[in-house]
């Protein structure tokens, strides 16, 4: 089996998937703009072969890799990057090259444009936020008027909390069309809640091999009002969560990969939604969560979800056995320019036998995931709070 990743070595979750594939006896080829001998010792050893190439966003060079991959190796069976930013270049190299599995590039459009998602959900009848496709001031006026301020306003296409604007009167409506760029965007009712994810390794028939749930306060939230970033993996999923989650992965038609789509959990009834408590979809991601959200969940489970993945390519089926050790895992971070109440050295005196990672993460990753990480697993939700106010208490 002949499978191309795109990009193996960033994000860094990318050396495991690889691992293990490898490990499964399938033949693993990386195509990245980062020279071989700067690439992990592990992700080294885990690619047949690696092809070097200038810029990824450069089609033809990529393009070329991928050709010379089928001509020497034969068929690819499979192509990914697992990045939600090259899952169009994915979908254009599958169809340039019949990859049978995967998304290709007449259905990209779904789970890519924020609109088009809002599409399949109501045909499924998965209740979701109202949305305005963003024209004029006109439309964008009358639509308040039918939901109300706030609202959400971000691109159509982008990920995470990135040019993302929350509109609480109309001078602040004024003032986002004066400023808006070229690109389409839509406008969103705002919705009070929590997100809670459901993260899932989808075989063949679109039924789930492995599932998981993650809770945190909007990105949004955290990126422009700069908060600490405090979220846990759950031991199990709320079952209307799970029951969503796939419903949703049906009406969206995917197989054989591993899905990251994000619900609002309503704190107070909407109209139209649903009551207190009820869960609402916010947008489909078709790879793994990013960061280190795929080791919370291996964490929180006591699982591998790489192997999973990667024995739901080599065979669509499950042989990592289900275990009973299940916990919370849960990621505190804090950022620049805040000061807190404990030390580096007293969070690790008081939680060094529950810490399973701490980090300084990359720059890019701070406005959203903070800086210096501090991951641990507990028992009970009682432990995670009192943990986050240690960590991210401020003087």
């Amino acid at each position: 089996m002949n499978y191309v990743f795109i990009s193996p070595n960033f994000p860094h979750t990318g050396t495991s998937f690889c691992d293990r594939l490898s490990k499964n006896g399938i033949r693993v080829f990386g195509i990245g703009d980062t020279p071989f001998d700067s690439l992990d010792d592990q992700l080294k050893a885990a690619l047949t072969e690696y092809y070097y190439v200038s810029s990824l966003e450069d089609y033809d060079q990529v393009f070329r890799a991928v050709a010379f991959f089928s001509f020497k190796y034969g068929k690819i069976d499979f192509l990914e990057s697992l990045n939600e930013y090259w899952l169009e270049l994915d979908a254009r190299l599958r169809t340039d090259f019949n990859v049978p599995i995967g998304i290709r590039s007449d259905r990209i459009a779904f789970i890519k444009e924020k609109a088009l998602m809002k599409k399949i959900y109501h045909e499924a009848g998965i209740p979701t936020a109202r949305q305005h496709v963003v024209t004029t001031r006109e439309a964008g006026r009358a639509f308040i008027r039918e939901v109300r301020y706030p609202v959400i306003v971000k691109p159509n296409i982008g990920v995470g909390a990135n040019d993302t604007w929350k509109l609480k009167d109309d001078a602040e409506l004024e003032a986002f069309y004066d400023a808006l760029p070229s690109i389409s965007y839509v406008m969103e009712e705002f919705i009070e809640g929590d997100i809670w994810t459901y993260d899932a390794v989808i075989d063949s028939h679109c039924e789930p091999l492995f599932e998981s749930t993650a809770t945190y306060a909007p990105v949004m939230d955290a990126v422009l009002d700069d908060l600490d970033v405090a979220f846990y993996t759950c031991p199990d999923l709320p079952p209307q969560l799970r029951d969503l989650g796939r419903r949703t992965v049906k009406a969206f038609g995917v197989r054989q990969c591993f899905v990251h789509l994000e619900f609002f959990k309503l704190a107070s009834p909407r109209q139209g939604l649903g009551e207190t408590g009820d869960f609402v979809a916010l947008e489909v991601n078709m790879r793994p969560a990013g960061g280190h959200d795929p080791d919370m969940m291996n964490y929180a489970h006591s699982v591998d979800v790489f192997k999973i993945y990667a024995d739901m390519i080599a065979d669509d089926n499950r042989f990592v056995p289900k275990s009973d050790e299940q916990f919370y895992c849960a990621y505190a971070a804090r950022k620049d320019g805040h000061s807190y109440l404990r030390s580096h050295e007293e969070i690790m005196e008081c939680y060094g036998d529950q810490i399973v990672l701490w980090e300084e993460m990359p720059p890019i990753d701070w406005p959203q995931m903070g800086r210096y990480v501090y991951m641990a697993r507990f028992k009970t939700y009682e432990e995670v709070q009192e943990y986050f106010e240690f960590v991210v208490g401020k003087l």
